[in-house]
């Protein structure tokens, strides 16, 4: 194994490494950011309300007025 750091210098892979690792975690962060369920900043957002109940087919409201 220490024969690998005699074709590679030691310094240039670590800092490559760490600029590599970097951009993949801001790489990583930006697309959670995009999405609605994990971006911290503006929060979860909610489905409007008019859309959270499902409406009511028209067959069961004449039936429930026929009553």
């Amino acid at each position: 194994m220490w024969r690998i750091w005699r074709l590679f210098d030691p310094m240039r892979a670590m800092v490559a490494q760490a600029v590599f690792l970097l951009g993949l975690a801001v790489l990583i962060h930006l697309m959670l950011l995009g999405t609605n369920k994990y971006n911290w900043l503006d929060g979860a957002k909610k489905a409007p309300a008019a859309t959270a109940v499902a409406p009511v087919p028209a067959e069961v409201t004449s039936l429930a007025q026929a009553k």
